[in-house]
């Protein structure tokens, strides 16, 4: 049981990663100081979908829900959970590299939209 809540866990730390890649910008617009956790964050999730890259939650969730005595998953966190409900057919490279693009091209939009509505500091 312990397992399954550990590869529980590790599920949810991943979601909320993908949603704070997805709109993590929308909070640098009211505190500006989580862009220095926001924009690693970004530059990680484009990167794994540009190289097709598992992320490291992804094994770790799989060896606990085995040591838990459940069965992993093959492919990655967004092929499973994300496409299974968004693109019943699967996950093809071209919609990864799409994934990829929106997220670095909605936070691109959100971080200038941040810029440009900083107080004038000329004094």
């Amino acid at each position: 049981m312990f397992y399954r809540w550990l590869a529980d866990g590790a599920l949810v730390l991943h979601f909320a990663f993908v949603l704070f890649v997805a709109l993590g910008g929308f909070l640098v617009l009211r505190w500006r100081r989580v862009a220095w956790l926001h924009v690693p964050a970004v530059v990680w999730g484009v990167i794994t979908e540009f190289a097709g890259l598992v992320c490291p939650l992804t094994p770790l969730e799989n060896v606990l829900r085995d040591r838990a005595g459940q069965v992993g998953y093959t492919g990655g966190f967004i092929e499973h959970y994300i496409t299974r409900m968004m693109y019943p057919n699967g996950l093809t490279r071209g919609l990864q590299v799409a994934l990829g693009s929106l997220a670095l091209v909605t936070n691109a939009a959100l971080y200038w939209w941040a810029l440009r509505r900083r107080p004038d500091v000329r004094r």
